[in-house]
C-alpha cells in the first residue's frame, strides 16, 4: 500500500542533531519505497524558506516561523491556530493521508498533529527523547504530550526505556507504542583503509579519545570536565579530540587553561556532518557521558568507524550495542575514569572493520523505513478508522478535571476554525501538488 506522508518538526536541516538525521533518511528511504514523502518544518533563515528540495526530489516546506532559542533548542513558539491555514493548504495540495510528528519538544509538531486530526487524516508520533517527572519542565512538556497523544493514531518510540518513558508520561496504552530504533548510514562511517584486517594493536603516537557531541549540561559536559584533568594526569600518552559547540564550551575552555592541557585538549567547535567520520578517524576510543538519551546515534558513528565506545549507563544507551563493543559506566566521575581506563587495556585487541560490519549488520535505515511503513499500514487499515471529533473529545476530557475542559475548548474550536477554512477557501479551489513520478 502506497501512502503520501508529510513529516513534521522543528527540527530539521541545516540543524544538526539525532532527529534531523532521523527525518531526513526515513524519508529518502519510504521515498525509495514508493512512498510520496514530504517534509514540513520552520524557516531557518532567509536561505531556508518557501519550498526547497533536496536529495532525490525530497520537497521541503520550510514554513513562515522563526525559532527562538528554549532551552531544548531553537523552536517555534505555541500559535495554536496561525499555523492551520497554511498546513491545511499543504496536506490538500500534497493530498497526504499519513501526518508524522516528531519530537516532544517541538510546538510545530504537536500543532500539525491536532489540525491534522481536526481534517480526518492519520496522524502519527515519534518521541525521540527522555523526560522526567519532578522538574518543573517535564511536568509542563509531559501535560503537553499528554493532550496531543491524545488523537494520535500510533506512538514511536526510538527505544524499550523510551517506550516506558512515553507511556509513564502520557497515560497512554503500552500496546499504543511501537519500538524503531534509531539506525545510521554506515557507508558513510567507515575506519580507515589502512586499518583493514588488523587490530589497532599498539597505537602508534598517543592514545586518541574523541567526544562529539552538543556542549550542554544533559550531554554531560559537566562530568567531562572533571575526568579529563584525571586521565591526563594519569596517563601522559593520552589527548582528547572535541568536537561541538553549545553554551557550556566555556567550562572546557576553563579547564583547560587551569590544567594546562593546551596540548592534549583540542576544541573543534561545530562540525558540519561530513567532516564528523574524519575526527573519528583520529581516535581509538568514543566517550559519551551524556546524563540522559533515549538512543545515541552518535555512538553507533563512531563503533562503526571502529571505535571502541564509553558511554554512561542511561536511558536507552544499553540497548544500543553489545558490551565487547560500548563498556557502560554510571554517571560519575569516578566510574567514567573507571570504565575509560578499561577501554584504554582493551583497545589494542579492536579489529575496527569487524566493529564496521557488526554495525552494519545491526542497523540500518532501509529496515527503520520498512518497520515504520508496517506502521503506516496498520493506522490506515479499515479496522482503525480516523477518530471522530466526540472521540477526541473524550479523549481530551479524560486529561484532567479542569485541564482537560481547557483542551476540549481547544479541540472544539480548532474545529470551528478548519470549518472557517473550508468555507472560506474551499478544497476544491486548492490546486493540486505535481510531482515527477
Amino acid at each position: 500500500m502506497s501512502h503520501s506522508v508529510a513529516l513534521v518538526s522543528d527540527f530539521f536541516y541545516p540543524g544538526f542533531g539525532g532527529v534531523e538525521i532521523h527525518i531526513y533518511n526515513v524519508a529518502l528511504c519510504l521515498m525509495r519505497r514508493g512512498h510520496k514523502v514530504i517534509i514540513i518544518t520552520r524557516a531557518y533563515g532567509e536561505k531556508y524558506n518557501g519550498v526547497r528540495f533536496l536529495t532525490n526530489g525530497l520537497k521541503v516546506y520550510y514554513l513562515p516561523f522563526v525559532g527562538v532559542q528554549l532551552p531544548p533548542g531553537n523552536t517555534t513558539l505555541p500559535t495554536f491556530f496561525a499555523m492551520f491555514p497554511l498546513l491545511r493548504c499543504i496536506f490538500i495540495r500534497e493530498q497526504i493521508t499519513i501526518v508524522h510528528g516528531h519530537q516532544t519538544t517541538s510546538n510545530m509538531c504537536h500543532e500539525a498533529l491536532m489540525h491534522a486530526a481536526t481534517m480526518g487524516l492519520r496522524v502519527c508520533f515519534t518521541d525521540h527523547s527522555l523526560f522526567g517527572f519532578a522538574d518543573s519542565a517535564s511536568i509542563h512538556i509531559n501535560k503537553v504530550l499528554e493532550w496531543s497523544l491524545s488523537s494520535v493514531n500510533q506512538v514511536i518510540c526510538v527505544s524499550h526505556t523510551s517506550k516506558e518513558n512515553t507511556v509513564l508520561r502520557a497515560k497512554i496504552p503500552p500496546e499504543f507504542v511501537s519500538v524503531i530504533p534509531n539506525a545510521t548510514d554506515t557507508a558513510a562511517f567507515t575506519p580507515p583503509e589502512s586499518m583493514k584486517y588488523r587490530t589497532w594493536g599498539s597505537v602508534e603516537g598517543p592514545l586518541t579519545i574523541v567526544v562529539i557531541t552538543r556542549l550542554v549540561y544533559r550531554k554531560g559536559v559537566d562530568l567531562l570536565v572533571d575526568i579529563i584533568p584525571t586521565i591526563c594526569q594519569r596517563h601522559q600518552d593520552v589527548r582528547f579530540v572535541i568536537g561541538g559547540d553549545g553554551p557550556r564550551r566555556l567550562q572546557l575552555v576553563q579547564m583547560i587553561e587551569r590544567n594546562g592541557l593546551f596540548h592534549r585538549v583540542e576544541m573543534l567547535g561545530e562540525l558540519k556532518h561530513h567532516q564528523v567520520r574524519g575526527v573519528l578517524n583520529r581516535g581509538q576510543i568514543f566517550l559519551n557521558c551524556s546524563l540522559t538519551e533515549a538512543f545515541c546515534i552518535a555512538i553507533i558513528e563512531a563503533v562503526s568507524c571502529g571505535l571502541l565506545a564509553v558511554s554512561t549507563r542511561v536511558g536507552g544507551v544499553p540497548e544500543v550495542l553489545p558490551e565487547e563493543m560500548l563498556l557502560l559506566a554510571e554517571p560519575e566521575a569516578s566510574s567514567l575514569v573507571t570504565a575509560v581506563e578499561r577501554a584504554m587495556s582493551l583497545v589494542g585487541g579492536v579489529l575496527p572493520w569487524e566493529f564496521h560490519n557488526a554495525v552494519t549488520s545491526f542497523y540500518s535505515w532501509d529496515s527503520v523505513a520498512e518497520r515504520t511503513e508496517r506502521v503506516y499500514d496498520r493506522i490506515t487499515s479499515s479496522s482503525n478508522p480516523p477518530l471522530t471529533l466526540h472521540e477526541r473529545l473524550r479523549r481530551y476530557r479524560a486529561v484532567g478535571p479542569i485541564y482537560g475542559l481547557i483542551c476540549m475548548a481547544i479541540g472544539a474550536f480548532d474545529w470551528l476554525v478548519w470549518g472557517f477554512l473550508c468555507w472560506l477557501q474551499p478544497e476544491s479551489e486548492i490546486d493540486i501538488a505535481v510531482h515527477p513520478k
